[in-house]
């Protein structure tokens, strides 16, 4: 595909996603909509104190099953656009990327909500959704978490909070597919960031606001930190 024809139909696709994020918004709006006007219809008539409460407790409920069903939306909608392609590197101006970016939208939509119920049984159901592998016992407390059918999470792992993870990059005009392998029991620590590519090995522990480069491999039982990460010392030292 060549660049003007790529970017024409960039700039086609960018009028249709925001189109699309209103009408994401919108949908996830109609169950809270439906739920505040059947609440505040049962008050009719009713003392007016007791008409301001019910209100007051129906916005704030309305708000909670607004976000949940948004991230559920995309959720669904994120996992049928996520990428299916092995690790490789693909034509920045190909379909692939328009993919990724769908998937990428999504994401950002929920996160509007996300970083409520992070850690919690609907993140990691959200990011399951998305295509993501998580094992058993996971607490992924971050909303950060980019990219997820390129990332594999071992049983017992945890994030910390506003960590970060991606599973590609952009580099010499290709779109790099990496996945992120994070073995069991392993430690990413709050405000750090994992690079496409890294493999933590089980039990490691990556420090708060490490920066662990593209294609690392952390070894079973270490803890590294710093800008870049390093190794520091094995787990118990």
């Amino acid at each position: 595909m060549s660049l003007n024809s790529f970017g024409r139909v960039q700039h086609v696709l960018s009028v249709l996603v925001m189109a699309l994020v209103g009408v994401i918004i919108g949908l996830a709006i109609v169950p809270s909509y439906l739920f505040f006007d059947w609440m505040t219809a049962t008050t009719d008539g009713q003392d007016r104190v007791i008409e301001v409460v019910v209100t007051c407790i129906s916005l704030g409920l309305g708000y909670i099953i607004w976000g949940v069903s948004l991230i559920v939306i995309c959720g669904v909608l994120g996992g049928m656009f996520r990428i299916r392609k092995p690790e490789g590197r693909y034509p920045l101006r190909s379909f692939i990327t328009i993919q990724w970016a769908f998937s990428l939208v999504f994401h950002r939509v929920a996160q509007m909500f996300l970083k409520q119920v992070v850690p919690s049984f609907l993140a990691n159901l959200y990011y399951r959704m998305m295509g993501a592998k998580i094992g058993k016992g996971v607490q992924l407390n971050s909303e950060n978490i980019n990219d997820a059918s390129m990332l594999i999470f071992g049983d017992g792992v945890v994030v910390g909070g506003g960590a970060t993870i991606n599973g590609h990059l952009v580099e010499s005009g290709e779109i790099v597919l990496a996945p992120v392998r994070v073995g069991n029991g392993a430690l990413i620590g709050g405000g750090s960031i994992v690079q496409p590519g890294c493999t933590i090995g089980d039990g490691a522990v990556i420090g708060s606001r490490a920066v662990v480069p593209k294609w690392t491999d952390v070894p079973s039982g270490e803890v590294w930190a710093g800008i870049p990460a390093r190794f520091i010392k094995n787990v118990g030292e």
